[in-house]
């Protein structure tokens, strides 16, 4: 059996014309290529007529610096290489492109600011499996259909043109940027043109994960009562059935603009605003006065108002579970890590960019204050509610994922509840690394799955 990744070697001007390139005579035996004949190279979008020279007993590829300029190769890249009879076509990839939100061309050390470290992970696992990859943000997508402007690394990281890539992995953070007419038009394109597949291709909003996950019976039991806030009739009837609610904006992240509504001890309402500072609280004398003091804020923010859970706690401060989750080699989901994130003690809120903090889901149960019977277990409830979670999202969300952060917390009496669903998970480079590891296993899966997706 032949191996499909090979070394591609980039040789002097004057040894190879533009339009050839050198093969391992094995290679051209066992997949039948024609000597002598002209066959169509392919990387990501480009595709070139090429005649191919075999070399005996050599098992990698040579091709023109020219030619490696065509395609945006750097010198001593490992690609994976197919050939297909029917279309005459040798195939090089998988290319990746990582769609970004921002660079930073003056710091050169981390032109990607906090996702640098990311970013290089993903390189070097690329030269492990054989494959190569390259970022890019809106601002460099310009009128072609075919190539875009890119951050490659070599020694160092340098901008070059790029054919448009076998795989897309969409990870912009803003839905401004997102939404912009170029990146639509260059995402609506590379799939029509090229065939390229494009992973996280859309931000979710609370309340479409919500009304999508009610289609499935089986994950009723995960979802807290939410609807979209829309009137005073539905404020008035979720402050009666439940002690306290949530007012999540739909379109919210990092716990920003969360509102906290229960009754006071003794009469009125209370709001808890998320600050940066910490939790602001203000009194009503009746929901109708809150009520009103919302109305301002509803006519450029949609709430989701979501029934108040009675969670878990370590010291009084809510505990919740953030789970990446990730397909594989074959396309299915798998778990890759869940971690536990317990509020700040300003805040009632567990994320970390509001003062919450990092452990082990079995720390994090071992001193909270559930009781022996629930804390059995939960960190199997967890995964399988994130997994069954995934999988709903998949199948009632017209878009493709390859990916998720899922948002899970157990209430005292040990049930597993879903907050939220994230389409863009972190990469920051503050994600520990376990025992020295060069490669977070999250980098070794996504490109995993682009080699499953892209057919390489």
């Amino acid at each position: 059996m032949l191996k499909t990744k090979v070394a591609v070697q980039v040789v002097n001007p004057g040894i190879l014309p533009d339009d050839a390139l050198m093969l391992g005579e094995t290679y051209l035996k066992q997949w039948k290529i024609p000597q002598g004949q002209s066959i169509v190279l392919k990387f990501g979008a480009y595709k070139q007529q090429v005649k191919v020279v075999p070399v005996p007993k050599f098992d990698g590829i040579r091709i023109s610096q020219q030619l490696a300029r065509h395609l945006g190769l750097p010198g001593g890249a490992s690609l994976r290489i197919q050939y297909r009879t029917s279309t005459m076509t040798l195939s090089l990839g998988p290319l990746i492109g990582v769609l970004i939100s921002r660079d930073y061309p003056d710091a050169p050390e981390k032109p990607f600011g906090s996702i640098t470290m990311f970013c290089k992970e993903l390189v070097d696992a690329c030269k492990i499996q054989g494959a190569h990859v390259y970022f890019f943000t809106p601002s460099q997508i310009g009128s072609s259909v075919s190539s875009v402007q890119g951050w490659v690394y070599e020694s160092g990281w340098h901008k070059m043109t790029l054919p448009v890539p076998d795989v897309i992995n969409n990870r912009l953070t803003s839905r401004k940027l997102e939404n912009k007419a170029s990146v639509q038009r260059l995402l609506k394109e590379a799939k029509a043109r090229h065939q390229t597949q494009v992973f996280n291709e859309k931000f979710l909003d609370k309340s479409e994960v919500f009304d999508a996950l009610r289609n499935d019976s089986s994950l009723l039991r995960y979802l807290p009562e939410s609807h979209l806030l829309k009137n005073f009739p539905t404020l008035k009837t979720m402050c009666s059935r439940y002690s306290a609610v949530f007012l999540k904006p739909i379109r919210g992240s990092l716990g920003k603009g969360i509102i906290r509504i229960k009754k006071s001890e003794g009469s009125g309402y209370q709001a808890m605003y998320t600050t940066p500072l910490g939790a602001r609280k203000e009194q009503y004398p009746t929901l109708t006065k809150l009520f009103s003091s919302l109305s301002g804020k509803m006519k450029t923010v949609r709430y989701q108002i979501q029934q108040g859970l009675h969670l878990m706690d370590i010291n009084k401060r809510p505990v919740d579970f953030r789970a990446l989750v990730q397909k594989n080699a074959t396309g299915a989901w798998g778990l890759t890590s869940i971690v536990a994130r317990t509020a700040g003690s300003q805040h009632f809120v567990s994320n970390l960019a509001r003062g919450g903090t990092l452990s082990t889901v079995k720390e994090a149960v071992a001193k909270s204050n559930l009781n022996a019977a629930n804390k059995k277990d939960a960190s199997g409830k967890l995964s399988r509610a994130a997994l069954e979670i995934a999988k709903g999202v998949d199948k009632y969300i017209p878009a493709h994922f390859g990916e998720l952060g899922i948002d899970l917390a157990l209430d005292t009496n040990g049930r597993v509840w879903l907050l939220e669903v994230n389409s863009k998970p972190s990469k920051n480079d503050n994600t520990p690394l376990k025992n020295d590891q060069k490669i977070r296993p999250s980098v070794r899966l996504m490109l995993q799955y682009a080699r499953h997706i892209s057919g390489f």
